[in-house]
């Protein structure tokens, strides 16, 4: 198993509408990398640090992920899936479940 993933993944919306799964400090440093650079602000540079210093170092992952949930949701890319949606139940109609 891999010694840096994170204990829950962060879901995030996308440049494209998708919902993409943040898993691991790995991911979590390439999509902050990719983060347009005219968006970056204090809670950005907080977020790297931290995902950063995980990465070097024994710092925690746990506060790597967090900062970096934190940032997502200041950013308003945080996707709450805790919450199951209507199309995850397979009844009603839509569903896409053949009677």
């Amino acid at each position: 198993m891999n010694d840096r993933m994170f204990d829950s993944p962060v879901f995030v919306k996308s440049g494209n509408s998708l919902i993409q799964e943040i898993a691991c400090l790995d991911d979590a440093l390439e999509f902050l990398y990719e983060w347009p650079k005219n968006k970056r602000g204090t809670i950005y540079e907080t977020a790297l640090r931290a995902c950063q210093r995980a990465f070097d170092s024994d710092y925690p992952l746990t506060a790597a992920r967090d900062a970096f949930c934190g940032f997502a949701k200041s950013v308003k890319i945080h996707e709450d899936v805790s919450v199951t949606l209507p199309w995850m139940t397979g009844k009603g109609p839509g569903s896409g479940v053949a009677a």
